[in-house]
């Protein structure tokens, strides 16, 4: 049987500055709760809104695996690696931060929101070379299935991290059914409801509830509304 953890929407963190609204799936800044450090080695899930013309000024990172998934708007992206690049929704940006990167974040639009997902994942290796790599994605891949868009292979679909993980985006017309099958053995899976409603392991989930689920070699979902969109997360539960 299954082992899981609901993270209902309503009992994430929150930090409101202003010019950002963050929701906080773990510990994280201001939001320290000891039960919610992590999930294995996903560390960080922040649900950003980042107010017009706004953004975070360039800050340092070392040694984590960090995703960006923009949701709604353009988010402009500067690094001390010479990047600099606009991602939207539809693209997934990564970097490895290793040895150390700095990067400035800012929403390029000067009258509209940019929503995004940002994500760090614990790498396998410490202090490897910074990397920076976006790409984008052909949405109608995900349309009533799963698109794979990361994995530690570089050659596989996605981009790639150093991490045994595997991520997938997957948007669903209503009462449809699939299968997610755990790549390796001994991983867990943080499925993050980003629209609609889905059911997993017999529970429901609506608009960003959260469900981890380990000790398993596969589940089914199933969505319980249109335009039902959902981010999976599979990574190594022991640190």
């Amino acid at each position: 049987m299954a082992k899981t953890i609901l993270h209902s929407a309503d009992s994430r963190g929150h930090a409101s500055h202003g010019w950002l609204n963050s929701f906080h799936s773990f510990s994280f800044a201001g939001y320290y709760n000891p039960e919610r450090m992590n999930f294995g080695v996903l560390r960080v899930l922040n649900d950003d809104t980042v107010a017009a013309g706004m953004g975070f000024g360039t800050h340092p990172h070392d040694n984590m695996e960090i995703i960006s998934i923009p949701l709604e708007g353009d988010l402009e992206h500067k690094d001390n690696m010479g990047n600099q690049t606009v991602i939207k929704n539809g693209d997934v940006q990564v970097m490895s931060a290793g040895t150390g990167i700095a990067h400035s974040e800012y929403n390029k639009n000067k009258t509209s929101l940019v929503k995004f997902l940002q994500i760090w994942v614990i790498p396998n290796k410490q202090n490897v070379t910074p990397r920076y790599d976006q790409i984008t994605l052909n949405q109608a891949e995900r349309h009533n299935k799963l698109q794979q868009i990361l994995s530690p292979n570089p050659d596989d679909a996605g981009v790639w991290i150093h991490q045994d993980a595997w991520f997938n985006l997957g948007k669903f017309d209503n009462a449809i059914s699939t299968n997610y099958t755990i790549n390796k053995k001994g991983n867990g899976v943080y499925a993050f409801v980003l629209e609609g409603s889905f059911e997993i392991e017999g529970q429901q989930l609506n608009k960003r509830d959260a469900l981890g689920i380990w000790d398993t070699e596969s589940f089914a979902l199933k969505s319980l509304s249109n335009d039902a969109e959902i981010l999976l997360m599979e990574v190594p539960m022991s640190l």
